[in-house]
């Protein structure tokens, strides 16, 4: 899909199409090439946490809460049916992340999701705050989130989103050793880049909080998030920005959604209204986090792009201060 010839205003000494695109400044530093010339690339990628949430809060009396339960199962129960209808209408493939557990207490929305085409991407076990463990521990979360995803749908996950972006000084080197392709916890950059440790580098792809529905729309007591609920339409309007700025200055537009949040009807279709605006946008690459990180990995690999590294961690310890902070 091409983009139409737009008329162009000028003002303040600064060209500008009507779409908003800014013709003399770019915004983003060294963006990949998007394949077949598109203008950046999109993923709604999703977070598939069910109850995952309310047994690591609640480890002691979960079960006794079956209101916030029964509000979490609408995920796996009957957003991702409706969300797999959404995404085949319009012929895109997304990536979910999904708890180890989840996996194998929601066996069939796995199953259901991987068999669409859909990727399968690693999620902890049990939406654990990693960087609260020790490496050891944080080592078997990881190896039982990737056992689970194999086990039901017969694929080793090769990308991965720290629960709660608790991303730990020894994710990195733990990714690594596992062989993952990519990681999608940080939110270091509007493109893509490489974070390095000693052992080696990993491709990031990074998102931002900008682009979650969760401070859109959750308001639960039980998980203390009490926050004004928008409207679908002025929560579109965040993401529809963010999109605008990416598609005009050939960023990556990785969103995070959650099935059991904006699976709901008019929020799904508000999404949809959305998906139909960037189609209409034209020049968009509609991919998985996947696909996003083959593309940039071969570009990299062929000299093609030189993304820019970061070393982790940022610091090997706290930093000293010369004052004490009255708390």
């Amino acid at each position: 899909m091409k983009a139409a010839g737009l008329p162009i205003t000028r003002a303040a000494g600064r060209a500008r199409s009507q779409n908003g695109e800014c013709l003399l400044l770019k915004l983003i530093d060294n963006p990949p090439q998007w394949p077949n010339g598109a203008r950046c690339a999109v993923c709604f990628a999703f977070d598939l946490d069910a109850e995952s949430l309310l047994h690591l809060y609640y480890p002691e009396d979960s079960m006794r809460r079956i209101t916030l339960s029964s509000a979490l199962r609408y995920g796996p129960r009957i957003a991702v049916p409706r969300l797999i209808r959404i995404w085949e209408h319009y012929g895109i493939k997304q990536t979910v992340y999904v708890p180890g557990w989840c996996v194998e207490t929601y066996p069939q929305a796995v199953e259901q999701l991987a068999a669409a085409g859909h990727e399968i991407g690693h999620h902890g076990w049990l939406h654990e705050r990693v960087n609260a463990l020790d490496a050891g521990d944080e080592a078997t979360v990881l190896k039982a989130g990737i056992q689970a995803i194999e086990r039901i749908t017969g694929k080793r996950p090769v990308g991965y989103r720290c629960p709660s972006g608790a991303f730990s000084p020894a994710t990195l080197d733990l990714l690594i050793d596992e062989g993952f392709a990519y990681d999608a916890s940080l939110s270091g950059d509007d493109v893509p880049y490489l974070i390095r440790s000693d052992k080696g580098a990993l491709l990031e792809l990074p998102s931002d909080h900008a682009l979650d529905d969760w401070p859109q729309y959750v308001n639960m007591r039980d998980f203390n998030h009490m926050l004004p609920i928008q409207s679908p339409q002025q929560a579109m309007q965040v993401f529809r920005s963010e999109f605008d700025a990416a598609w005009a200055n050939g960023g990556l537009w990785s969103s995070v959604w959650h099935p059991f949040v904006s699976g709901k009807p008019a929020r799904a279709q508000a999404m949809v209204d959305l998906i139909e605006y960037m189609h209409a946008k034209g020049d968009v690459w509609f991919a998985t986090m996947e696909e996003i990180a083959a593309h940039v990995q071969g570009l990299v690999n062929s000299g093609e792009w030189k993304p820019r590294e970061e070393k982790l961690p940022f610091w090997q310890q706290p930093v000293p201060q010369i004052v004490r902070p009255v708390r």
